[in-house]
């Protein structure tokens, strides 16, 4: 009890700390291997219970406020470090407007970069195409049938005109038009993935009627369901950092794939919270819908599906966003509050790197 009254009465000494180098010998002294909080962390195992309630929860509310406390005044040092460079260098026109500290990446921006940069790594390119589409490339080719309930009003937003070729014009239900596009424009072997914004007459906590959507295909010779399933895998564990992340498929059905099949992601409880990653699942969350793409779809770029073979694959940015970094409602996205994005935001040069991590 001595040592931590006595460690809680250097907290201040943290804050006049005179620069980076002292602040780090403080951190050494407190948080290293050998440091005095560390040690005091190690008693915790021979602790009886009513001690780890009370002494316990003491050395783990100081270890808190001793990283605070570092944190805070790290900033503070860069900040003025920072502050004198710029006062006595020339302008660099590449820092954000008002500084190091103004302004931030929306997570959905982030996640963007963060998909670019793992699926970079796997050889895929990025894509993109119109957000106003025909019915054609929206529908038609996707092998998705005239009475299908996606093609219906209540689900989807039309024009009030129609093409050149008279076909119906809309605003885009998913970026799967620029997997049509891009196979009737580029000849195979054909490895992309299209990010962007989508739209569907719904609004509630997790659904809102502008939302963002990736979608990954694969065309080429041989391609099996195999090649799907480590594709995503090595997917889904570069996105959330963890080597412990197992996968499900389960059979379902799209009419652009041929088998379709929907991939959960297992999540265990923490603390009462869902923490996604695990060896041994307590649930399952579903993350997104893929599968081989339909002979069809193919037929109908001008390929010919007797050589060509491929797999497709689509989930939400937002739904992933808020799956990685604990957002609970999807309409904050959208609601331009200054206090969220400062909270959910990314600092502007902390760009997605696999080496460097894709989080802040």
């Amino acid at each position: 009890m001595t040592d931590l009254s006595t460690i809680e009465a250097t907290l201040p000494a943290i804050a006049s700390a005179p620069d980076l180098a002292a602040l780090e010998a403080q951190r050494i002294a407190l948080l290293g291997k050998q440091g005095s909080v560390s040690l005091l962390l190690k008693t915790l195992g021979g602790m009886s219970p009513e001690e780890r309630q009370t002494t316990g929860a003491r050395i783990n509310r100081l270890r808190s406020d001793v990283a605070d406390a570092l944190a805070t005044r790290k900033a503070a040092l860069d900040r003025a470090a920072l502050d004198a460079r710029l006062a006595s260098e020339t302008l660099d026109m590449s820092l954000p407007i008002g500084g190091a500290q103004a302004g931030s990446v929306h997570p959905v921006s982030q996640v963007m970069d963060e998909f670019a940069e793992i699926f970079a790594d796997l050889g895929f390119a990025v894509a993109t195409g119109p957000e106003i589409e025909d019915d054609w490339h929206n529908f038609t080719a996707l092998n998705i049938p005239d009475a299908h309930p996606a093609r219906a009003m209540h689900d989807t937003f039309y024009f009030d005109r129609v093409d050149g070729e008279g076909r119906k014009m809309l605003l885009r239900t998913h970026t799967s038009p620029v997997q049509i596009r891009t196979m009737a424009a580029s000849p195979p072997p054909i490895r992309i993935i299209a990010p962007g914004r989508t739209y569907r007459s719904d609004s509630d906590a997790t659904h809102t009627p502008m939302f963002h959507q990736v979608e990954g295909l694969v065309i080429d010779k041989g391609i099996t369901l195999g090649h799907l399933k480590w594709t995503l895998e090595t997917f889904v564990k570069a996105y959330f950092e963890r080597d412990d992340i197992v996968l499900r498929q389960r059979p379902s059905y799209f009419p652009f794939t041929e088998p379709s099949v929907e991939i959960d992601v297992g999540y265990t409880l923490v603390k009462g919270k869902r923490v996604i990653g695990g060896a041994e699942p307590d649930g399952w969350l579903e993350i997104l819908g893929s599968g081989m793409v339909h002979p069809r779809v193919i037929a109908a770029c001008g390929l010919d599906p007797d050589m060509w073979q491929g797999f497709a694959f689509g989930c939400g940015i937002d739904r992933l966003a808020m799956l990685k970094y604990g957002m609970d409602d999807l309409r904050a996205f959208f609601d331009g509050d200054l206090r969220w994005l400062r909270h959910y935001g990314f600092a502007a040069l902390d760009v997605p790197t696999l080496s460097g991590g894709l989080g802040a």
